[in-house]
């Protein structure tokens, strides 16, 4: 590996892209060599760091996987998450997947990249969120024991641009619930007579709302008492830092699957 890490942005004219190029920039551990979008983009052929707001870097838009980057980040679509993942499947290049709303058919077939070279995929690359996570499975595994039973509620807002609902961040602190508390009812919001709430289920709550960057709260209720885990984002930086901090990690990786998890050692 030379002295800075080869870094490529999928995605790089995107809102998260334009955040990694510019944070990338400030870290001398990174030397971006390729920016990439779609065939279709009009950014194509424009200074990656122009379009970051970061100066030109000497680094054009292509919608070609050229140069053997040591990492790609991909801040992207699904669809084209799962063509690029196919790519680094084939050069055996580490892929931070940080693009959320993937089918599990499209996580399958990121996965299966991951058994010929080093695949990171999580919801979120938040520390907070991360942490958040592991706070929420602890919570329920000990809120389990409580014989009243406990109601979880999973509300989570994000800009109106946001084309998947509920996030992906959010589906995945349902998943952790359900595996630490049992619930097996997922419901995605409530209208009408619904009865009494069953004891075992998850409820979902999506807000789209101006440029919100997101927002989840885990609600546990009880009777008498209610514990909430809440984190916000004030900015997208927080995730750009997060897919820099699963890059450093994942060029020292044996290929496998990984997640923000092994990054944070939790």
């Amino acid at each position: 590996m030379s002295t800075a890490i080869q870094l490529a942005v999928h995605g790089a004219a995107g809102r998260m892209g334009q955040r990694v190029v510019a944070l990338a920039r400030q870290d001398p551990t990174f030397h971006l060599m390729a920016a990439y979008e779609s065939a279709n983009s009009p950014r194509l052929g424009q200074d990656a760091g122009t379009i970051a707001g970061v100066g030109e870097l000497g680094v054009r838009i292509s919608s070609t996987i050229g140069p053997h980057p040591e990492v790609i980040i991909d801040f992207s679509l699904p669809e084209a998450t799962v063509g690029l993942a196919k790519i680094c499947e084939e050069r055996r290049i580490p892929l931070v997947v940080a693009t959320t709303g993937l089918s599990d058919e499209q996580r399958a077939i990121v996965a299966t990249a991951a058994q010929f070279t080093p695949v990171l995929m999580a919801p979120s690359m938040s520390y907070a969120v991360n942490l958040a996570m592991k706070l929420v499975a602890d919570a329920g595994r000990i809120l389990k024991q409580l014989p009243s039973g406990v109601d979880v509620e999973i509300i989570e807002r994000h800009h109106r641009y946001k084309e998947d609902a509920p996030s992906g961040t959010a589906l995945k602190f349902g998943q952790i619930v359900a595996e630490s508390m049992g619930q097996d009812q997922h419901v995605h919001g409530r209208e009408g007579r619904t009865g009494q709430r069953p004891r075992n289920e998850i409820g979902y709550h999506a807000l789209r709302v101006g440029d919100n960057v997101g927002e989840h709260t885990i609600v546990f209720g009880m009777l008498g008492e209610t514990l909430e885990i809440a984190v916000r984002g004030q900015s997208r930086d927080s995730y750009a830092v997060g897919a820099l901090a699963a890059a450093k990690f994942l060029v020292t990786q044996k290929a496998g699957l990984y997640s923000m998890a092994d990054v944070l050692g939790l």
